[in-house]
């Protein structure tokens, strides 16, 4: 027996179990097209007989239908029921309902053929207000009538009404009937009520195979694995002889548990039962085999089906693709194609989710293709499909495109847009595109608002994060581990490194390792690094294991406060005390963290008995480090070798022209110049953002047409007089540019940052807080310049840039200068 009974306050979503029309109207009309006519005069089975051969025209219907009327026996209640079934399966209810007005006092059999014609139709509401005549009118009603209007309301999600329903089946005992108990079952788990199921499942007298499967996939529906696999022992013990339908759920089951081993000896009891030639069966265990990694397992199971059907080829096709077997999906296609057998939307849909996978742009635009010279169905999910492999393959116009020209857009297409955006450096875009979907009145799902999340990271925009975060409790998604986990990044991006903190130490918050890490990566972006150890090894003492991703985590964290003795011990402790073998992102950490502290030497010498060729990130943290210290010879060499890697990369152009610059080799820095020049590369330009109010402002290096240009210049030249008055002196060694002194103090105070600073000082409250988002490296001279700023105007100045944030107080950073 079950051990346990489910909670009734579940979402109610989680559990539909329809009963198809089909289904329905074969168990009630069985009766009519079975029965035995030799008690009924022979016109009436003549014109029955009429009816059951020729009801597929309504020409045909309305010809039988006026000789009944001319033969005087239109009011035969069994003859009328026929005509009522017929015109609601032709969708012509006015006129069936006209005959059925035609009767005074219709019998069940008749309202029941109405009935059945409201609900085929999905006139649900129609269903119930003819049921509720039939109570009013005292027409009486039967275990049919209440099927038929027990599914409209399941239907209309009324839970209210369908428990009404319930309750006069049962006083008026029609409830006995085994496949109307089946529906009661199947009407409280769709609503999450399974305590009610359960009883009126225990309340039945006889229960066939379906009351059971009722049961059983009712609790698989609602993740209740244990109790299904409970009832299905029980069933066994009563003697019923499970069907296809009862295997599907436990298979289901199995994939829902992740249990792999279970799933097995469920198969076996496939074979046992004798269920092993069922399509039904077969798609399950393929598509469960599939979700449990087993992707071998499940083309066995493919391969030796007797009768392939296009839902069991799409299932094994979605499979490869889930397992990322993306050219094993598309050979699997061809093989289908080339038996002749037909394909549908379905099929295209996960095979565009492959091509996404692997941003394969070329295949996803001929699949396209085959959608048009197909004819298939352009329905939602295969548009939404569309927009996420142009979206992932960075192809936002076609993107854009297939969006704009959907007439109906679900969430998830939304998402998929939005994502797409996010993912492609549009994050401002994104946002507008949010805005928008409100308008819309379309809800957001989870995906969408932590993809808003991420958004609001990158742009650094603190106001619309806590504004998503605000809609993420509002729906319950904030609990989600992934969510808050992106809401820590989020915060620790945006400068409120103390709101992260409280985000994480919330104690009803589940955290993972993957939390842990953003935590600590948090403190490393803000030059916290002993903080990010403390965390580390409470985090241990937890008994939660690091990975890899924690150590690049602490390598970094290590890099960014100049702990170059705790780095090294770090670094070693990984393979000795944790298992995990060092790898590249370790070692350019690593390379990072020396080069910064000036150990070039180290450096050079760790990167030689690194135990795989060098990778890109390596050599480019030793370029920086070069670049710092001035150290041309190691630094040209390092720039030698990622040219050879990558000689389109302006990055390692403009780095070795900054080390040729600080040395003052003007000619090699032309060189370096021209060849950007003949290659047709270009330095990213320097920008920063700052937000006042609900607007993010943009500031590019020497801009001067912003409309605050004026008020802008003025605070600069303000502030430059009070700087120079505390003692400030320009570092014009900053300016990597062969002119003259005056030029380059100019150019100094035309910084992107700068202008920002000014524009935040011109639109916000005395004493309030500045965030600038900046997308290059702070220079040394803009670093002085803030920190004077902070301690004139009397503000915290927070600045993000490329590596890391510096919190601007009293004339103090908290790097310590060290960046």
């Amino acid at each position: 027996m079950i051990s346990f009974m489910p909670s009734p306050n579940l979402n109610t979503h989680n559990f539909l179990h329809k009963v198809p029309f089909k289904f329905l109207s074969l168990h009630s009309f069985s009766s009519i097209k079975n029965a035995n006519f030799n008690h009924l005069p022979l016109d009436i089975q003549r014109f029955l007989s009429l009816l059951h051969e020729f009801s597929n025209t309504l020409f045909s219907v309305k010809s039988i239908h006026a000789q009944i009327i001319t033969n005087s026996v239109s009011k035969h209640q069994f003859l009328s029921s026929n005509l009522v079934r017929s015109y609601s399966e032709l969708g012509c209810l006015g006129l069936a309902r006209k005959v059925f007005d035609k009767i005074p006092q219709p019998k069940p059999i008749l309202c029941n053929s109405m009935l059945n014609g409201y609900l085929r139709n999905q006139c649900y509401k129609e269903t119930i207000e003819l049921f509720e005549l039939m109570g009013a009118s005292d027409w009486g009603f039967d275990s049919y009538s209440c099927n038929f209007v027990l599914k409209a309301c399941m239907e209309l999600e009324d839970y209210e009404r369908g428990t009404e329903i319930i309750k006069r089946a049962v006083d008026h005992r029609v409830d006995g009937d085994k496949f109307l108990g089946s529906s009661m079952i199947n009407f409280f788990m769709k609503f999450g009520d399974f305590n009610s199921a359960r009883r009126v499942f225990n309340q039945m007298i006889s229960r066939d195979v379906v009351c059971w499967n009722s049961m059983i996939g009712g609790y698989v529906k609602g993740c209740y694995y244990v109790a299904a696999f409970d009832l299905f022992l029980e069933m066994i013990l009563c003697g019923v002889r499970p069907s296809a339908i009862t295997m599907v759920s436990l298979v289901q089951a199995c994939g829902g548990m992740r249990d792999l081993e279970l799933g097995k000896r469920v198969h076996g009891l496939v074979l046992v039962f004798g269920l092993g030639t069922d399509v039904l069966v077969h798609t399950a265990l393929i598509d469960m085999y599939s979700k449990l990694g087993e992707h071998e397992r499940a083309r066995s199971v493919f391969d030796i089906m007797p009768a392939k059907t296009l839902v069991s080829w799409n299932v094994i096709i979605s499979g490869y693709v889930q397992n990322c077997l993306v050219y094993e999906a598309f050979d699997l296609f061809q093989k289908l194609v080339l038996t002749g057998g037909g394909f549908d939307s379905g099929t295209i849909i996960s095979l565009l989710q492959s091509c996404a996978q692997v941003a394969d742009l070329e295949s996803g635009k001929v699949l396209h293709g085959y959608i048009f010279r197909k004819g298939l169905d352009i329905n939602v999910i295969l548009c939404t499909a569309l927009v996420d492999l142009y979206s992932k393959c960075g192809a936002l116009k076609e993107a854009t495109f297939m969006f704009d020209r959907m007439k109906n857009r679900n969430v998830i297409t939304w998402t998929a847009m939005l994502v797409g955006l996010a993912q492609n450096g549009h994050a401002e875009d994104a946002i507008r595109l949010f805005g928008k979907m409100q308008e819309e009145g379309v809800t957001a799902n989870s995906t969408t608002l932590v993809s808003l999340v991420h958004c609001c990271a990158h742009l650094g925009s603190l106001k619309k994060g806590r504004s998503v975060h605000a809609r993420l409790l509002r729906y319950g998604y904030a609990f989600d581990v992934v969510n808050r986990t992106a809401l820590i990044d989020m915060y620790a991006k945006c400068g409120n490194i103390n709101y992260a903190e409280r985000v994480f130490e919330d104690v009803s918050f589940f955290k993972d390792v993957i939390s842990w890490n953003s935590m600590i990566t948090g403190y490393g972006m803000h030059g916290q690094g002993h903080k990010a150890l403390d965390l580390y090894r409470r985090m241990l003492e937890e008994g939660l294991k690091p990975n890899k991703t924690t150590f690049v985590s602490l390598l970094s964290a290590c890099s960014h406060s100049g702990l170059v003795d705790q780095g090294r011990s770090l670094f070693l402790s990984m393979e000795s005390d944790h298992n995990i073998r060092a790898n590249e992102k370790h070692y350019a950490c690593y390379v990072d963290l020396l080069s910064r502290a000036g150990h070039i030497k180290e450096a050079e010498v760790l990167i030689k008995q690194m135990p795989f060729q060098s990778s890109r990130e390596v050599f480019e943290a030793l370029l920086n480090g070069c670049r710092m210290h001035k150290n041309i010879d190691i630094g040209i060499k390092a720039a030698d070798y990622l040219l050879s890697l990558d000689a389109t990369n302006p990055g390692i152009y403009i780095m070795l022209s900054n080390i040729y610059a600080e040395a003052r080799r003007w000619d090699a820095v032309d060189h370096i110049r021209g060849l950007m020049r003949g290659r047709g590369l270009k330095k990213t330009p320097g920008y920063s953002l700052i937000e006042v109010g609900k607007q993010l402002h943009a500031f590019f290096a020497g801009e001067d047409s912003h409309p605050n240009s004026v008020e802008i210049d003025r605070i600069l030249e303000n502030l430059k007089s009070e700087l120079e008055a505390l003692g400030y002196v320009p570092d014009t060694s900053c300016v990597l540019r062969d002119v003259d002194e005056a030029m380059k103090i100019k150019s100094l105070w035309r910084h992107s940052e700068r202008l920002a600073i000014a524009f935040g000082l011109l639109h916000t409250p005395a004493g309030s807080l500045i965030r600038i988002s900046k997308n290059l490296r702070v220079c040394g001279d803009c670093h002085t310049v803030t920190k004077y700023i902070s301690k004139v105007v009397k503000r915290e100045i927070i600045v993000r840039d490329a590596n890391r944030f510096h919190h601007f107080v009293d004339g103090k950073c908290s790097c310590n200068d060290y960046w």
